[in-house]
């Protein structure tokens, strides 16, 4: 199993950038998606998550601004993030629950950078 993502860039303040993740492998069932960040010297953190249903949860910081979304029959997750500013520069990570059976493997993306200019 694979997760691959894209979108990532450098960007304006206030400016958008919508990133994507799709799974791919033997894939028969993803729960939990989610998009994790990480700045330098900062341990990682949740910033948003979707279930299968579509709930989701976001991280306080990003509320109003980003919006994930997922398309099931694609095994892909995207985020869009509106509003951008310097204190969104990390590198994101795609996270997917991957379900085999009655175990639940954790899958992670390489990462896809996001700078943001002032």
């Amino acid at each position: 199993v694979q997760l691959v993502e894209s979108g990532g860039g450098l960007v304006q303040a206030g400016g958008s950038l919508r990133l994507s993740c799709a799974g791919s492998g033997s894939i028969f069932s993803i729960n939990r998606m989610g998009w994790y960040r990480q700045a330098p010297g900062k341990q990682r953190e949740m910033v948003a998550r979707i279930d299968r249903a579509g709930s989701t949860n976001y991280v306080d910081s990003v509320k109003g601004r980003f919006t994930i979304s997922r398309d099931n029959a694609k095994n892909t997750v995207y985020l869009q993030m509106n509003s951008l500013n310097p204190e969104d520069t990390a590198v994101y990570y795609c996270n997917a629950d991957v379900l085999f059976g009655r175990a639940t493997i954790d899958y992670w993306g390489q990462g896809t950078q996001v700078t943001v200019s002032s």
